[in-house]
């Protein structure tokens, strides 16, 4: 199997590989939205971060990857509970996907051949710890949109359909793409994402040749250019796996909660969403940056990821939502 594009080798895109390496740090950010040009590498964004990180350990034959014996539900089957190393899941959610098909259903062959009531697990059994990638997400029908957020929040999936009653643990990160020419999310719907990402195809020349040259190199010789980029991926992963064990120990003053409720209340986001993903997504940053503290230097960075699609739209401004963020924290933090 080929091997993804390595992370590291990506050109500029900084804020949507941060975005992504945020959500490797603290998965609890509650994903990512990327909008922008079709082939600016979005999904290979996605496929390669799944592989940059190491292999989970899952219980062999899990539906569900569980990460311990304890976990395994019921439903599964399984005999011997051996552990095996997997590569972080990443899944694909096909545009048309039924319910059934993401959350899991009845086992028709089953109950035809066997007569058995047995279930047979969905794409989120799949994507637990790991990814979820929905391609054109501003295409797939509302309510599924709406099943997969409701899950990625809670954790897990349940299933109460043709007399069965299943539970199993669905955590994932939801990355979601899409073009805006070909429609936007529902507000509502754009509030339920962690960070979002606006990404453009690169207008520097000189950038626009590093790109050809890079993908040039892996296409003709994959094993070669992953070589070169080998040393940088695992400096970054090194750096990520730090950052998960120091996240809890980042300290939170007053005054960062005082800076994070005055951006969001200047501007005007709704509920408290802004706040609490703005505080999680910069103690992250924190960590990532070898900090002890959150400070406004995190903020400052990670305030545009955090709330430019959390803005209502104001028919006086015709500044893109990006530019009213990092004008407002201009404002606000100086």
């Amino acid at each position: 199997m080929t091997h993804p594009f390595p992370f590291s080798a990506i050109v500029g895109q900084d804020d949507m590989k941060l975005a992504m390496i945020l959500t490797a740090i603290d998965p609890k950010l509650g994903g990512v939205l990327v909008f922008g040009d079709r082939g600016t590498g979005k999904s290979t964004a996605v496929r390669a971060l799944a592989a940059l990180l190491p292999p989970i350990q899952a219980v062999h034959g899990c539906p569900v990857n569980a990460a311990n014996p304890a976990d395994v539900p019921d439903w599964a089957g399984l005999e011997t509970h051996e552990m095996a190393e997997r590569p972080t899941p990443v899944v694909d959610l096909p545009l048309g996907v039924t319910e059934d098909r993401v959350t899991g259903a009845l086992d028709i062959e089953r109950a035809l051949t066997q007569g058995e009531k047995a279930f047979q697990p969905g794409l989120l059994a799949q994507a637990n710890r790991g990814y979820l990638y929905i391609d054109e997400v501003n295409l797939l029908e509302d309510h599924i949109v709406d099943l997969l957020l409701d899950v990625a929040q809670s954790g897990e999936n349940v299933v109460e359909r043709e007399g069965l009653s299943i539970r199993h643990p669905a955590r994932f990160v939801l990355v979601g793409s899409g073009n805006p020419e070909e429609g936007e999310l529902r507000p509502q719907l754009l509030d339920r994402f962690g960070l979002s990402v606006e990404v453009r195809s690169p207008n520097n020349i000189d950038d626009r040749i590093e790109v050809i040259k890079r993908r040039d190199a892996y296409e003709t010789d994959a094993a070669k250019f992953l070589r070169k980029w080998g040393k940088e991926d695992t400096r970054l992963r090194d750096r990520i796996l730090t950052a998960r064990g120091f996240l809890g120990d980042i300290e939170t003053r007053n005054p960062a909660l005082r800076d994070c409720a005055e951006l969001c209340m200047a501007l005007g986001a709704d509920g408290l969403r802004g706040e609490l993903t703005l505080l999680r997504a910069g103690r992250a940053l924190a960590a990532f940056d070898g900090a002890k503290s959150l400070g406004r230097a995190q903020l400052r960075r990670v305030a545009p990821l955090a709330l430019s699609h959390r803005l209502r739209r104001d028919p006086l401004d015709e500044a893109g939502s990006a530019t009213r963020v990092a004008r407002t924290v201009t404002e606000v933090l100086g």
